[in-house]
């Protein structure tokens, strides 16, 4: 499975992230407030626009601002993201955060907490930055160290200190949706070992947070991971040398190119699981795009409705 990171500006997605999309027009989320930790680009952007679509207030954080961008080779903004929102309408807040570092978090929470009187219904775990650390194709002994650290920083403990800050928000008020954005839906070894801690180990964090609400009774709180399949990124679109006008072009490539999806098939899932008053059921589970697209009745952009796990059952998985 593979995520990379996209955006969904400069001609980087077909069709309007609201067209044809049921809860861009009942709006079932307004009032709510969501926090999106790393929507500057792909998923996080694709998400936060996706909860703002459908109502939902939404702060949008990263380390990379307009004139400081932060990840070497990117040019998207967490400005940009709430400029997106803001042109369909809809109500966003770019923070420019480190989220390795505690203090910085906390002075994002003060800030909702002030401006929002408290009120935090939804927090979206999406930081990564991990592209220039994965090293594929060698054995762990073989890794650096280094970069290894520096992922499991970047893409777990940054996961921790976030929580951490934010969740006391819903628990306050007893009720809210934590939602662990991973890779893959199995527990089979996602071929390189920093990147399969990282994946895995968000899915774990949904899981214990899902225990510890239950243990504390707080019946109106839940924690998911959610995965997306092989995620037409522009980081992906770029690795091809295609873009999303011609993607198909790099099929030959990478044959199991023609079920991938754009961000924004992952964003309609996690905003679908806000609005979703059963959610609760859902608590501790990792579910895949293509899952809850059946469960929810949503497609991607261009009307269809990919199913990676299908791919991975009947073709990728058999082939290994």
């Amino acid at each position: 499975m593979t995520r990379g990171t996209g955006r969904a500006t400069r001609g980087a997605v077909s069709g309007s992230p609201a067209e044809g999309w049921t809860l861009a027009s009942t709006r079932p989320l307004k009032g709510r407030v969501a926090l999106v930790a790393g929507g500057t680009r792909g998923a996080g952007r694709a998400i936060s626009v996706s909860l703002a679509l459908a109502g939902a207030i939404v702060y949008v954080t990263g380390r990379s601002s307009r004139g400081h961008p932060a990840t070497r080779g990117r040019p998207e903004t967490i400005d940009e993201t709430a400029e997106m929102i803001r042109g369909f309408g809809g109500e966003a807040y770019p923070v420019r955060v480190d989220h390795t570092q505690g203090p910085e978090v906390r002075r994002l929470v003060d800030r909702i907490r002030s401006e929002q009187q408290g009120r935090l219904d939804v927090l979206v775990n999406d930081i990564w930055g991990g592209e220039e650390l994965t090293e594929w194709g060698k054995p762990p002994w073989e890794m650096s160290f280094t970069k290894g650290r520096a992922m499991l920083e970047r893409a777990v403990f940054t996961h921790l200190i976030t929580s951490r800050e934010a969740v006391p928000l819903m628990v306050a008020r007893r009720r809210g949706l934590v939602v662990e954005v991973t890779d893959g839906d199995h527990d089979l070894y996602r071929g390189s070992l920093y990147y399969d801690l990282v994946k895995t180990s968000v899915i774990r964090l949904a899981r214990a947070y899902a225990e510890e609400f239950a243990e504390a009774r707080l019946k109106r709180m839940s924690a998911v991971a959610v995965t997306p399949g092989f995620l037409r990124s522009e980081f992906m679109l770029e690795q091809f040398g295609v873009r999303e006008e011609n993607w198909r072009d790099a099929i030959p490539k990478a044959r199991h190119f023609y079920a991938s999806e754009t961000p924004y098939f992952l964003g309609r899932a996690v905003a679908s699981l806000a609005a979703d008053p059963e959610v609760h059921a859902k608590s501790g589970k990792v579910l895949g795009s293509w899952t809850l697209a059946k469960e929810y009745g949503f497609t991607d952009l261009d009307g269809s409705r990919p199913d990676w796990g299908k791919v991975f059952r009947e073709q990728i998985r058999s082939e290994s």
